[in-house]
């Protein structure tokens, strides 16, 4: 097995370990914790299982493609996916799929499957700021010149996600500034910035008070209701009998959990395949387990920064703490909505929730990741070589 992964999979072999772990762990996951859709929505489990094995099957083959290409591409093509992010935004927020109450999703023609746009807008963006950190080095004590070129691509980005998923919006947002960070941004600057990011923040909650029939942001009561944690309507009640539930889950998974299939809770809470997830899987596998999980996404974290690290590219560099952050934050919001420490939001587990373009997207920056470590790998090769 190890032989077969060294001769076809380069780049780092933890990292690759740890990804079709978790992709085959996603596959008895989703499988188990699916029943509540059955419920909802009809059909059976492997009707669901297929759909997210066409997701598994997808992502595993971007990374395998990814990963023997040059990374200096990816910084080639940096600024194309940032417009194209910024166009597919555009599409989403005046065409995008309805789902929940939430206009985030784009169907894909003929094959049934959809594509959530700003999973693809965070990698891209990542990257764009990744190569403008590059470019603009010299200039970070210049707002016009270093700053400013910094600050529109995360603005636009973020407005765009914002109006329909303001833990996304929030979460890239606050991702950008600790890349900007990494970067050596001044740190009076990284404050202002901050502040002028809360400060937009309060103009538009003020402006869709002032006027509520222009609707400005759909989705602010139920923002304020989560925030709140209120029960005077039907939709909070639901909302917190959802948190409660997560954390009846994770009570009952005790130690070593309920054993796979076994979960009894997983059938009422809502999401039990994605934004539950975590507490789903406590229930089943246990907090041994997810004790062992949080070491899992521990390790992923530290073997990407130690890629990055090893660059000798600051673009490289930039992108792998971005990448690894990212994941990381994920995984963290998931643990703790379930837990009851945050709100309710829409961040589920990379590479193990029910097959989507959060998958998919996942898979290309492990992709991006292993194309750096492979790069690194060949270098260090031909060093050897030479001696």
């Amino acid at each position: 097995m190890k032989k077969l992964l060294i001769t076809y999979l380069k780049g780092d072999l933890v990292i690759w370990i740890i990804t079709l772990l978790l992709l085959a762990l996603s596959i008895v996951t989703v499988y188990s914790f699916v029943p509540i859709l059955v419920k909802m929505e009809g059909s059976s489990p492997f009707h669901y299982l297929f759909k997210h094995m066409i997701y598994v099957v997808l992502g595993f083959t971007s990374i395998f493609f990814l990963h023997r290409v040059d990374p200096k591409y990816f910084a080639q093509i940096a600024k194309f996916s940032y417009y194209f992010a910024v166009a597919l935004l555009i599409f989403t927020f005046f065409f995008g799929k309805e789902v929940n109450g939430a206009g985030r999703w784009v169907s894909i023609p003929l094959i049934g499957l959809t594509f959530q746009s700003s999973d693809f807008a965070k990698l891209a963006l990542f990257l764009y700021l990744s190569r403008l950190l590059v470019r603009k080095k010299d200039k970070l004590n210049d707002w016009k010149e270093g700053i400013l070129p910094l600050m529109i691509p995360i603005v636009v980005i973020c407005s765009l996600i914002f109006k329909d998923n303001l833990s996304t919006s929030l979460l890239v947002f606050a991702l950008a500034i600790a890349v900007l960070f990494i970067g050596q941004v001044p740190m009076s600057k990284l404050m202002t910035m901050g502040g002028a990011g809360v400060l937009l923040l309060m103009l538009v909650i003020g402006l869709h008070t002032a006027i509520p029939q222009a609707n400005i942001l759909p989705r602010y009561e139920t923002w304020k209701n989560r925030l709140a944690n209120k029960v005077t309507t039907e939709q909070n009640v639901v909302e917190n009998a959802q948190a409660l539930d997560a954390r009846r889950a994770i009570h009952a998974g005790s130690w070593v959990g309920l054993g796979v299939g076994d979960g009894k809770l997983k059938e009422y809470l809502p999401e039990a395949y994605a934004d539950f997830y975590y507490a789903s899987f406590v229930e089943e596998f246990g907090f041994v387990s997810a004790l062992l999980l949080t070491f899992i996404y521990m390790v992923l974290l530290f073997r990407i920064i130690r890629i990055g690290l090893k660059s000798d590219q600051l673009f490289e560099t930039y992108v792998c703490m971005a990448i690894g952050l990212h994941l990381l934050a994920q995984a963290s919001i998931n643990m703790l909505v379930c837990t009851g420490v945050f709100p309710v939001t829409g961040q589920n587990m990379p590479f193990l929730a029910m097959g989507g373009s959060a998958l998919l997207m996942a898979c290309v920056s492990i992709g991006i990741i292993q194309a750096i470590a492979v790069k690194q790998t060949a270098v260090t090769t031909a060093q050897i070589d030479e001696e």
